[in-house]
């Protein structure tokens, strides 16, 4: 039985007040010392809090959501006993480079390690990053064996095809200043905005321009990596990087009107091979679903696309999402290399995708592609080949053929009906 929630007795205390944040302790962004750096306090156990926002990403709302029924204790700290990474990355230079990583905090895995006399003095920092192992196992991935073209060797791959990983888990954490410098805005006009289009959501991003660091309520990203992590960050050792951006339909259900389950688990392969050679492989998985448009906007998107004069056309395809939402994509790959910078990445020898965006913001901010992999030609799904062709049209890397306005008319995927 869910025990009734205490009403608080206590008033309620508006964080854009600056006098709760007195006590917090400075973050200074960049620096290679962690004590000097600062820790992340977002919790909500603490007056000394020193960000806006708090953890968890959007699931921060589930828990507010927890302790409104009862069924959290608001004072709750996390007893992190046992939970620190399974496996070790970094520090790297790029750690201390406030050009490179501004999306994230570096030390986000390892609060627990270098921010030991903050915990004796009662403060509750939790970490932003869990680093741990795992076995994945698909079928296509089994299909792979059964025709040689992957190979069961005991370490990296499993007998059964179960493919050893090293994962991380990673929640946005916002320095506000280089967001903008990195978007090419300016900070009081990104943090306005973000007040004005979150419903003013967080008021502190107007009222304390002195709190610099912002955990927005968004998904994050997942690690996952291939062989030794080690390997990654060392320029004699070959590496393999997929990045991919979440696609519910696809990723998990098999959806075949675009190519995002084949092209990840092409990328998936692609990083076994180089493992198996001796080097690493990287996929990174960012919750962008529908290129940040949210899974209902691709929805309608889909409807639009089907039901328009002509049919689901290569050449209106682009244009039927700016119709629905006023823009082609809102991904902002600007932000992306901030999670290759925190592993230590200074080159990419195969970089498994076809997207312009992310080869630009890549190198970019610093980081060698050397070879771009497009995906295989029978890898696409008949009702895809409305995006492949669309998207190669439109700048996608291919080394094949590029068609013709008029060409992109003729290439048309199933009706609604069908």
């Amino acid at each position: 039985m869910v025990s009734q929630p205490k009403r608080p007795n206590q008033p309620i205390v508006l964080t854009s007040h600056p006098a709760k944040f007195s006590k917090a302790i400075a973050i200074h962004w960049g620096e290679a010392d962690p004590i000097k750096r600062g820790p992340i306090i977002g919790t909500l156990t603490t007056p000394d809090r020193n960000v806006i926002g708090t953890h968890s990403g959007s699931y921060s709302v589930y828990r507010a959501l927890a302790v409104a029924s009862g069924r959290l204790d608001a004072q709750h700290r996390a007893d992190l006993t046992n939970t620190s990474p399974a496996d070790h990355i970094g520090p790297h230079p790029s750690w201390a480079d406030p050009e490179k990583i501004v999306s994230l905090d570096p030390f986000g895995a390892i609060v627990g390690e270098v921010y030991g006399e903050f915990y004796e003095k009662g403060y509750d920092i939790r970490p932003t990053i869990a680093v741990t192992k795992a076995h994945i196992n698909m079928p296509e991935l089994q299909d792979a064996i059964a025709k040689g073209r992957l190979v069961e060797d005991g370490q990296i791959m499993k007998k059964g095809g179960d493919l050893v990983v090293t994962k991380a888990a990673i929640e946005p954490v916002w320095y506000l200043p280089g967001i903008a410098k990195r978007l090419e805005t300016d900070e009081t006009l990104l943090r306005r905005t973000l007040f004005e289009q979150t419903g003013g959501m967080f008021p502190e991003l107007v009222t304390r321009p002195d709190v610099k660091v912002f955990l927005p309520p968004i998904g994050g990203v997942t690690v996952y990596i291939v062989g030794d992590p080690a390997a990654i960050a060392d320029p004699n050792k070959m590496l393999t990087v997929r990045v991919h951006d979440e696609c519910n339909g696809s990723d998990v259900f098999g959806s075949d009107i675009c190519t995002c389950r084949p092209y990840l688990v092409h990328g998936i392969e692609e990083c076994v091979q180089t493992a198996q050679a001796g080097g690493a492989g990287v996929i990174v998985y960012l919750r962008k679903e529908g290129r940040a448009l949210g899974e209902v906007t691709k929805f309608l998107v889909y409807n639009a696309r089907k039901r328009q004069e002509g049919g689901d056309r290569a050449d209106a395809y682009f244009a039927r999402t700016e119709c629905v939402a006023g823009v082609q994509d809102m991904r902002f790959q600007e932000l992306m290399p901030d999670v290759l910078h925190w592993l230590g990445i200074t080159r990419i020898d195969r970089f498994i995708s076809m997207s312009n965006m992310k080869h630009d913001a890549i190198t970019r901010s610093g980081i060698e592609i050397v070879t771009r992999v497009p995906i295989p030609e029978e890898l696409i799904p008949p009702d895809a080949q409305v995006e492949i062709e669309a998207k190669k049209a439109a700048g996608y890397y291919t080394e094949g053929a590029i068609l013709t306005e008029e060409e992109l008319a003729e290439i048309k995927g199933r009706e609604l009906s069908e």
